[in-house]
């Protein structure tokens, strides 16, 4: 994908990515560095959402597993979110960037509603703007909603970041073997099972057109590569 073409992009974070060293929470270290790849982005001119899960914290569909109504689960999960956000926004503004959290539940007293014409206006503003609470429903992924906030507001490209470079056939932290896909149709990704993204997600993406790009969030630069052109990790599309 031609770096023309890249004027605004939908970056979906696990909650996981949060961690770094640590066991449970924040680390930090790791909002820094997600600040200061950020940060080579925006000064591009690149308008950014983000989207954020929450597993570091609550993972709805665990906690469902356990006995809680999943329901009940999945809105603790979302809460989780925006704390999550919260946290990306602070980071981002102790390294002089502006960055405005929306949520898909209502919590005024911390941030804003979602509002996709609201939302579309700070991106213009140079303004990164964080999507927290998922969809604000549950059963659905933050990757589901990281795809819907994505088509919302138009972006050219959906970026996800995880801990491997890209996509493979099969876990490549277990399985040495596994091949890699330097680019994969969405339906192949859809009939293959696999499990970097969630089906409902991808089948959004396919229908609008949306490419995909899942890159290793760990690989210093490699964002800024991406908004550049470069072929990194997997293209779905």
């Amino acid at each position: 994908m031609s770096s023309q073409n890249i004027k605004r992009i939908l970056l979906k974070l696990s909650g996981e990515a949060l961690l770094g060293d640590h066991a449970f929470g924040v680390d930090p270290k790791v909002l820094n560095y997600l600040a200061e790849e950020i940060q080579s982005v925006i000064s591009k001119g690149i308008e950014i959402g983000i989207v954020i899960g929450g597993g570091n914290i609550f993972r709805g569909e665990g906690l469902a597993q356990s006995g809680i109504d999943r329901v009940t689960g999945d809105q603790m999960g979302m809460l989780a979110t925006i704390i999550n956000a919260l946290a990306i926004q602070d980071a981002l503004e102790r390294q002089g960037m502006y960055a405005r959290v929306m949520s898909a539940l209502k919590v005024n007293e911390v941030c804003e509603d979602y509002i996709r014409r609201r939302a579309t206006r700070h991106l213009e503003k140079g303004r990164i703007t964080i999507f927290a609470a998922g969809t604000g429903n549950p059963y659905f992924t933050t990757d589901s909603a990281a795809s819907l906030r994505a088509v919302e507001i138009e972006a050219d490209l959906l970026i996800k970041a995880t801990r491997v470079n890209g996509v493979y056939s099969d876990d490549p932290l277990t399985n040495p073997d596994a091949k890699h896909y330097e680019k994969i149709g969405y339906s192949e990704f859809i009939s293959m099972g696999l499990k970097v993204m969630d089906t409902t997600s991808i089948v959004m993406c396919r229908d609008n057109n949306l490419p995909v790009r899942v890159y290793d969030m760990g690989i210093k630069g490699a964002l800024q590569d991406i908004v550049e052109g470069k072929s990194v990790g997997t293209l779905i599309g």
